[in-house]
Parts: C-alpha cells; structure tokens; sequence
C-alpha cells in the first residue's frame, strides 16, 4: 500500500538521521541545556527576526498544546479555539486533564475570527453570573488548520488586536506550519508569527523530524516559569538534545522550508489533477492536505492501492476523503495516484 492518510508515515529526513547518528556518542548536559539546543534556538531566532524570543523543545504536539495552556492559565480559566481544533475534537480531553476547559466557538473553514472572540469576551463580562462561568484567558488557532486552511495577515492582526485588548495569550499551533508558510496562498512569515502571537509552536514532527516540536514564546509572562510547567507536565526530556540536534538540522541551509515546499508541490499536483477531473473540495485545497469529495466506485478503487481518510458522509454515494502529502512524499507515487484516479474517473 502506498500511505496518503497522514503525514508522519515515515522517520525523519536523511539530513536529521544523519545528525543524530553523527552526535550519538557525544556527551552532553541533559534537560535541552546542551549546545545544539541553544545553535537550533539561536537559528529560529534568527528566522523570526527576534533575539528576545524563549524557544523550548518538545517531543510532541499533544504535549506542547497541553504545557503551553497549563503555562498561560489560571486555575478558573479557559482557552477559546474553533469547534474543529485539535485540541477540542483528537486530543482525548488532554487540555481538559490539565484543569482547563476547551470553550469552543463555530468555525467556517476550520477558522474562527476576530469578532466572534471579542462577542464571547463581552458577552461574558455582560453576565451578572460571569464569576459562576469559566473565564477565557487565551485563544487557540491552529494554522494550517485542521482542515489545511490558512489564516491570513490580515486575519491574525485583527485576532492579536482584540486578544491584547481583552488581556487573552494568543496561542497559535504550528503543527503543519512548513506546510503553511511555504503555501502559494500564504502571506505570513515567521516574524510576523513573533510579532502577533503570544505563542507559537513549530512542528518537527510532521515535517521532516523523528519527532519533535519547538515551542516560541514571545510573551514574557508566559516565558517565566515555563521550565517548571514544561517538568511538571513530563514535557522536559533527559535526553534534550535529541530534540536539539534534530531542529539544528533542520534549519540549517533552510532545510525546513525546503522540505515543506516539496510536500506542498506534491500537494498541488494531486489537486490540480481532482480539479482537471472535476471532483470539487469540501475545503479549500490551501496546504499539504486535501479533501476531495469522491464517489464510493473511487474510493473502493483508490483504497485497494491507497491509504486515505473517509470523513463526512455528503449524500448516500459521495464522503469526503482526506489525503496527506508530506515532505517525504516521493513525486512518483503521486503520479501513480493520479493516473489510477484518472483510470476510474473514465470508467465510472
């Protein structure tokens, strides 16, 4: 079987392995106190345009999402993301383990805006019971979002106005971002990232790391003390510069942004080719994930060569089906994939 179901099928990029065989022996400080730690840290700075940034690393995005909020949050607080967030619908009630409820608000194309998160503020200091409710204290977005959509410039200054004007952390998961920042349709750096968001989160782990996410604090309330939360919460691992080594390689000679921008032109490949065919999108195809809505005789063709994701049921023949194109994705599997859709599309 040839795997589209997500993008995190295979280990790391040769360039990582390499780096990691390479230190293997080496002996360093542990808890991320090492020096490949603090080169990858000094380079994301670097990236980000920004020297006072606080970057942590983390093995993963479950881990970094449940640390980041603990960090941020009072005990009586609460953490606003869209209906379809990750940590509202695939993270088995991890953010809710921590003490901390998800408040979630209606989302069009996985993407809440600026003005839905200023009405819940205000509606919830209108209440004269406002102290029996949970109070939001930060705003969580995920960008690529769930369903591979992006937020804009434009749409991530207007979130970072109104979360500084209600005193809310603005959190933004970067588990695809590779993906994200190296999209045609994309119009947000880095920098900007820094900039506008109280925290973000870079992912290794689904672009080209063996696992790994590093977390970018620009908030300096946030960063005091996030060590303590990063150990209470098993986030601080012995072996730190695992997730150092990994990271330095990856952003060395743009290696990172090199790697997305292959999955993403996988990506657009395989879209152009549904859209050729005439298959639409249930969402708009932006990132490194797609979802075409296809007939059942299709799905029954593609699934005997093909792993994909079925989700939404449209009508009695026609689902929703995600496919994952990775930094890894070789060109010559996706031609396959295309010339098999073309193979049933002529006979159905």
């Amino acid at each position: 079987m040839i795997l589209f179901h997500n993008d995190y099928s295979e280990g790391c990029h040769e360039k990582v392995l390499t780096a990691l065989v390479k230190t293997n022996m080496e002996q360093t400080p542990g808890y991320s106190e090492d020096n490949y730690c603090a080169q990858a840290a000094e380079k994301i700075r670097k990236c980000c345009g920004r020297e006072d940034l606080a970057v942590h690393f983390l093995v993963g995005g479950t881990q970094a999402n449940l640390t980041v909020i603990a960090a941020g949050l009072r005990p009586h607080q609460g953490v606003l993301g869209a209906d379809s967030a990750h940590v509202n619908v695939h993270e088995t009630g991890a953010i809710e383990a921590t003490g901390h409820k998800v408040l979630w608000l209606p989302s069009v194309n996985g993407k809440i805006e600026a003005k839905q998160v200023s009405d819940y503020m205000a509606a919830h200091w209108a209440d004269p019971s406002f102290e029996h409710t949970v109070q939001p204290g930060m705003v969580y977005i995920s960008s690529p979002t769930e369903w591979g959509t992006l937020y804009s410039r434009p749409e991530l200054e207007e979130l970072s106005r109104v979360c500084r004007e209600n005193g809310l952390y603005l959190f933004l998961d970067g588990a695809r971002m590779g993906y994200g920042l190296m999209a045609q349709d994309n119009d947000v750096t880095l920098a900007d990232l820094a900039n506008l968001c109280d925290v973000f989160y870079i992912g290794g782990t689904k672009v080209g790391a063996l696992f790994g996410e590093a977390v970018v604090i620009s908030n300096p309330a946030l960063a005091k003390d996030f060590r303590y939360v990063m150990k209470q919460r098993g986030g601080m691992l012995a072996k730190g510069r695992l997730l150092g080594v990994q990271f330095d390689a990856l952003f060395e000679d743009d290696l990172y942004f090199k790697v997305s921008a292959h999955a993403d032109a996988m990506a657009e490949k395989l879209r152009d080719t549904f859209s050729r065919l005439g298959y639409s999108f249930f969402m708009p195809p932006q990132t490194n994930q797609l979802f075409p809505i296809l007939p059942a005789k299709v799905r029954e063709y593609l699934g005997q060569t093909y792993t994909f994701i079925e989700m939404d049921q449209i009508d009695a023949d026609n689902r929703v089906c995600r496919f994952c194109t990775s930094w890894a994705t070789k060109e010559e599997n996706v031609d396959a994939l295309c010339r098999d859709l073309e193979i049933i599309t002529e006979r159905s």
